[in-house]
């Protein structure tokens, strides 16, 4: 309400008995464009109170009726020859303050999201905003707030400038980009920006479904690079003087230690195979050591440092084969292995899944939960449905090891 609001229009239209009154007569302006012509406005509802207070302002008879008629026209003439306002619209402006229009308003929203947009120079961040989804994504973090948007913006672009890196710190990342060390946490908005824009350069979809840690791993960013590090046995490597263990040992790789200091490996068109399970690497470096073929672990489903060692390997020409556990679970980690690298299935067909079950112990496990397509061979998923048993990886070891002995 205004300092100068004229006691009169107070008593005439003010108060809390009015306010329902006065919102409604409000609407009718924020829905009007600025400039149109006020016309009439008929209101329904009204209480006695409310009804008594519009007639006297219309200077019309009182009647026994919920609703009323205005020539706003006239009443803007009627208020403004008393001195009380220059117009209805006025007059309620005086008593609740500004009245926005919210088609105008929506408009100007609209312009100053536009302009946020064009303002982005980094590229993946433009081609993020370009998409409804992304654009929404910008909106939503920002609580719909243009203002925000932008310091969202050029958080985010000041990240992605940075990256790729090279096994940078993600706290330091923050702290050098953003002045806080934990701006790039988890759920924070310029954390969640910046991933969106990488996910969508890389035009991937498996990416898509990859946690926050693997994503920052691909933009060479660590977070807990010690964490789960990848297990591999006799992986070559181009530097005969660089080693990670004994030949024939197994060998552990941090995220840290591959983004810093990336390895050459020698692997350009050679086979590399990759299992499951932990357990089968042990009993190949028992009992074939330095004698096996080159085998990387995924140790369940890849996390950040299985992941970058197999892109590491791919990208330097490798080809992968991947055997796992005939089960659900197994099925849906070779899924993303063979989708995401190129593997080949080894020893993981339907054949060898029949093959299996002769080895397989009568009291063995059931097969349980729901079933998982096999992209590499939909027989695969049939055939595990009709003789529900689950095959662990360490019951086909002995056929897996001639393989590794033979390469």
């Amino acid at each position: 309400m205004s300092e100068a609001t004229d006691p009169r229009l107070l008593r005439l239209l003010g108060g809390e008995a009015l306010a329902r009154l006065r919102q409604r007569l409000r609407r009718h302006f924020e829905r009007s464009a600025l400039g149109e012509p006020p016309g009439s406005l008929r209101l329904t509802g009204l209480s006695l109170e409310e009804r008594a207070t519009l007639e006297s302002l219309a200077g019309q008879p009182h009647r026994r009726a919920s609703s009323i008629s205005l020539d706003l026209a006239a009443l803007d003439a009627t208020l403004n020859a008393a001195g009380l306002a220059s117009s209805l619209r006025q007059a309620l402006e005086r008593l609740d303050g500004p009245i926005v229009n919210r088609a105008e308003a929506r408009e100007a929203t609209r312009d100053r999201w536009a302009t946020l947009t064009e303002g982005c120079r980094h590229p993946d961040l433009v081609a993020l905003l370009a998409v409804p989804a992304g654009l929404g994504l910008l909106k939503r973090l920002s609580r719909q707030d243009p203002n925000r948007g932008i310091t969202l913006r050029d958080g985010a672009e000041a990240v992605l400038c940075r990256l790729p890196a090279r096994g940078l710190p993600r706290a330091q990342l923050a702290a050098e980009t953003l002045g806080d060390a934990h701006a790039l946490d988890p759920d924070r908005p310029v954390a969640t920006l910046v991933l969106a824009a990488w996910r969508h350069r890389a035009g991937s979809q498996a990416l898509e479904t990859e946690g926050t840690r693997q994503t920052w791993a691909q933009a060479g960013v660590l977070v807990n690079e010690l964490a789960r590090p990848v297990l591999f046995l006799n992986l070559p490597l181009e530097d005969r003087e660089e080693r990670f263990a004994q030949p024939g040992e197994p060998a552990y790789a941090s995220l840290r230690r591959l983004l810093r200091r990336p390895p050459c490996w020698a692997v350009a068109g050679r086979r590399i195979h990759v299992c499951e399970n932990p357990n089968l690497l042990a009993i190949a470096a028992d009992q074939l050591g330095s004698h096996c073929a080159p085998l990387v672990c995924t140790d369940g489903m890849p996390a950040a440092a299985q992941r970058t060692l197999l892109d590491q390997l791919t990208g330097t020409g490798a080809d992968l084969v991947y055997h796992g556990d005939f089960d659900w679970p197994g099925l849906q980690i070779a899924n993303h292995v063979m989708q995401r690298y190129g593997a080949q299935p080894w020893r993981f067909l339907a054949t060898d899944y029949r093959a299996a079950l002769s080895q397989l112990p009568h009291h063995g496990t059931s097969l349980a939960g729901t079933p998982v397509p096999a992209s590499w061979d939909p027989d695969l998923t049939q055939v595990m449905q009709d003789h529900r048993r689950s095959i662990p990886e360490e019951c086909v070891a002995a056929l897996l090891l001639d393989d590794l002995l033979s390469q």
